[in-house]
C-alpha cells in the first residue's frame, strides 16, 4: 500500500515534467521561427541596401547635374554671342556672371572656397608651392595663390596652392 501513495506523487511529478518539456519545446519552436524570420529579413536587407545606395547616388548625381545645367546654358549662350560682342569687356562680364553662378551652385551643395591671401599659412588648408621673402609682411602669411582650394561641408577636398612669406633670420618682419 505504501507504494501506491508514492506512485501518485511520482505520476504527478512526471506529468508536471512532461508539461514543462512541452512548454519548453513550444517556446523553442517560437524562438526558432523568430530567428528564421529575422534571418530572412536580414538577407533581404543585404540584397536591398546596395540598390538603395545605388539609387541614392544616382539621384544625387542627377540633382547636381541639373543644378549645373543653367550655368552650362549660359556658357553656351555667351559663346554663341561672342562673335557679335562689340567689346571684349562684354564677353568678360558674361564669363564673370557665369563664374559667379557656378560659385553659387557649388555653395548650394555645401562647397566653399578657402580664403588664402593675407591669411596665416595653415598646412591643413594650404599647400605651399614656393616661399618668398617680403620683409614688409608678416612671417607665414600667404602672399599669392596659384590655385583655389575648396571645402565640402567643412572638410577640405582640395587645398589651396600658395606662396608663403618666409623671412630669413636677417630679415625680421616690420
Amino acid at each position: 500500500m505504501k507504494k501506491k501513495k508514492t506512485d501518485k506523487p511520482e505520476k504527478d511529478e512526471l506529468e508536471e515534467l512532461q508539461q514543462q518539456l512541452n512548454d519548453l519545446q513550444k517556446e523553442k519552436d517560437e524562438v526558432f521561427e523568430k530567428l528564421q524570420r529575422v534571418s530572412a529579413d536580414y538577407a533581404n536587407y543585404q540584397k536591398r541596401m546596395p540598390k538603395q545606395i545605388s539609387d541614392t547616388i544616382a539621384y544625387e548625381k542627377e540633382t547636381l547635374i541639373k543644378s549645373l545645367l543653367p550655368a552650362l546654358d549660359n556658357f553656351e549662350h555667351t559663346l554663341q554671342n561672342a562673335d557679335s560682342a562689340k567689346d571684349v569687356n562684354v564677353l568678360v562680364e558674361g564669363i564673370r556672371i557665369i563664374y559667379d553662378q557656378m560659385l553659387n551652385i557649388l555653395k548650394s551643395h555645401g562647397v566653399e572656397q578657402i580664403k588664402t591671401l593675407g591669411e596665416t599659412f595653415d598646412p591643413a588648408l594650404h599647400e605651399a608651392m614656393m616661399k618668398k621673402a617680403e620683409p614688409n609682411r608678416e612671417e607665414n602669411i600667404v602672399l599669392e595663390e596659384f590655385q583655389k582650394g575648396y571645402k565640402l561641408n567643412g572638410r577640405v577636398i582640395r587645398p589651396s596652392k600658395v606662396i608663403v612669406n618666409k623671412l630669413t633670420p636677417e630679415q625680421p618682419a616690420q
